[in-house]
């Protein structure tokens, strides 16, 4: 990612954008070795806080997010996570169809209002370990949806729809 650019994080159940968020956690990452996880909070709230606005309301919760992109960026274990929402990931090496694909996906989160947990997984390792073959592929809630192909809008709008209801009720 460029730095200065977006990337959105699910904070108290809403989506939030947070500028220059990986170059934080890349740059962060030598200084932080052997912090405990207040101190690695701490650390990336203040490089955040740089280029974003964080209302003291929220300060413990944008910490808790933090810190959980931050595991999740170096492969470190995290607590399960507590948000029961929509989870979608694009699995993909990050070619032009993938980040096609991403960003249809996040276009339509954008104009339904939905907040949900959006990957993109590119690491080849993570992609072997789900064992799915052909790029890109998209995961909504757990399950393939789509393998090889950019799917219309259309088609992608109503797995989100079908997810939703069946999270609903699950939830009943």
């Amino acid at each position: 990612m460029a730095e200065g650019e977006v990337r959105q994080v699910i904070i108290s159940g809403m989506l939030v954008g947070i500028v220059g968020l990986d170059d934080v956690i890349m740059k962060t990452a030598p200084s932080l070795q052997g912090s405990t996880d207040e101190e690695t909070q701490n650390r990336l709230l203040e490089a955040v806080s740089i280029n974003n606005y964080i209302p003291a309301a929220a300060l413990e919760a944008y910490r808790l997010a933090l810190l959980r992109e931050f595991k999740i960026a170096h492969n470190l274990p995290v607590e399960k996570d507590l948000f029961n929402g929509l989870t979608i990931a694009v699995f993909g090496a990050g070619c032009a169809r993938c980040s096609q694909l991403e960003s249809d996906v996040r276009d339509l989160l954008s104009e339904m209002k939905i907040a949900a947990d959006l990957r993109h997984i590119t690491d080849p390792k993570e992609i072997a370990h789900f064992g799915i073959m052909g790029a890109p592929v998209l995961v909504v809630n757990n399950k393939v949806v789509s393998v090889g192909e950019v799917s219309p809008k259309s088609k992608i709008r109503q797995w989100i729809i079908d997810a939703l209801n069946q999270s609903a009720e699950s939830n009943k």
